[in-house]
């Protein structure tokens, strides 16, 4: 398992910008969409927002996740990426995400990734989430599994 640190950033910090790439770079290969147009950097800084950045025992940016609203109550996590080689990586980042959301007030968080990303859908099935009826912009797009996960705000 990768060491991990995670931090609160900005999606615009010189560190993720690699992370961000990367999972772009990624999602295109896997889905033949880079999922840019779907999340505004300028979202992190509003309120119910945050950005983690995953930092390996050198301080290397390993991973990264973000949190937004979506609704009263509701989260959505976005930008989700590890580094390949990186184990533990996802789910620090995960659990991070929802401890931030729990402190802000969320009772439920969701997400959306595509069918074709087996590897996302699985991983986020691990971590406890379950399939949810389409929202926002994935309705009506077969393309895409939205998930959501219930949580015991603080």
């Amino acid at each position: 398992m990768t060491a991990v640190r995670i931090i609160v950033a900005s999606p615009n910090d010189p560190a993720a910008a690699p992370l961000l790439d990367a999972l772009s770079d990624a999602l295109s290969a896997i889905t033949g969409d880079d999922g840019r147009s779907s999340f505004d950097p300028a979202q992190a800084d509003e309120p119910g927002s945050v950005f983690l950045l995953a930092l390996d025992e050198a301080d290397q940016p390993v991973g990264c996740g973000a949190l937004r609203p979506l609704a009263v109550g509701i989260g959505e996590i976005k930008r989700m990426y590890a580094a390949p080689g990186t184990k533990g990586v996802g789910a620090a980042l995960l659990a991070a995400l929802e401890a931030q959301a729990e402190r802000l007030g969320y009772s439920v968080l969701k997400l959306s990734t595509r069918r074709v990303n087996h590897r996302a859908v699985d991983f986020y099935k691990r971590q406890g989430w379950g399939e949810t009826e389409p929202f926002g912009r994935y309705v009506g797009r077969p393309e895409s599994v939205c998930m959501a996960r219930a949580l015991s705000p603080q």
